[in-house]
């Protein structure tokens, strides 16, 4: 069992640094992919970016604490997973109301994944109270977050999977990959989603049914969103 040192201040900490490193992702393509980010300007209004912002936080808060408020002490909280499907239900509304028909989440693929990559060790490191941690495992990599329990380290398991769909995304999106360039944003959702519902499975939180909880459900309901889009096979080169 390996003993972390916690503090709730570190979930904080984890928060700037995640916005510092999308920034700095953001930087890059700006620099490297221009024409993407030409493509989603000409594509979008400054309303675009504020339907985004508000459904992120409406989806963050709602589906943080719809799973909750169902604990033994219920509580309001917030969640990335949210976020991220608050997002798209926002923009996919703004994008049927004003015609717009290809992707225009490119551009964000990879400061969203360098976000969640760092901004889940913040919540490794901010200890129980955080309560995203892991269920009890006799694993050697077990981590003892503060109550002598050693437990899954689920977040450092979905920040290991998002490193490696950046490293594999950036590969192909700098050899022009057809599947980086037309269905960079649907790729990310669909394997984002799918490492987050397996690792749903090592988690101790209320279940809604089954062995499913709240995330499980709404992960699911962003795979069929990313395969739906990979098919239809609409997008415009050169979003991503």
């Amino acid at each position: 069992m390996i003993h972390v040192p916690t503090s709730p201040w570190f979930h904080y900490l984890g928060d700037l640094a995640a916005w510092g490193t999308a920034f700095l992702g953001g930087q890059w393509v700006y620099r490297r992919r221009r024409a993407s980010v030409e493509t989603l300007a000409r594509q979008t209004a400054p309303d675009y970016f504020i339907t985004l912002a508000l459904g992120a936080a409406a989806g963050a808060w709602l589906l943080g604490s719809i799973n909750t408020l169902q604990a033994a002490r219920p509580t309001l909280s917030h969640s990335v997973a949210g976020a991220l499907a608050g997002a798209i239900v926002a923009v996919e509304l703004w994008k049927w109301v004003r015609g717009v028909r290809g992707s225009t989440g490119g551009p964000f693929v990879i400061p969203l994944t360098l976000g969640i990559m760092v901004g889940r060790l913040g919540c490794l490191f901010a200890g129980l109270p955080d309560q995203t941690f892991g269920t009890p495992t006799s694993l050697p990599w077990g981590v003892d977050l503060g109550d002598g329990i050693a437990r899954h380290p689920v977040q450092l398991y979905e920040s290991l999977a998002m490193l490696g769909f950046l490293i594999v995304y950036w590969r192909a999106l700098v050899r022009e990959r057809v599947w980086a360039t037309r269905h960079g944003f649907h790729a990310f959702v669909l394997f984002y989603a799918m490492q987050r519902f397996a690792w749903e499975f090592l988690k101790p939180y209320p279940k809604v049914l089954g062995p499913l909880n709240v995330f499980s459900f709404a992960m699911i309901g962003l795979i069929l969103y990313a395969l739906v889009w990979i098919a239809r096979g609409n997008d415009r080169p050169a979003t991503a």
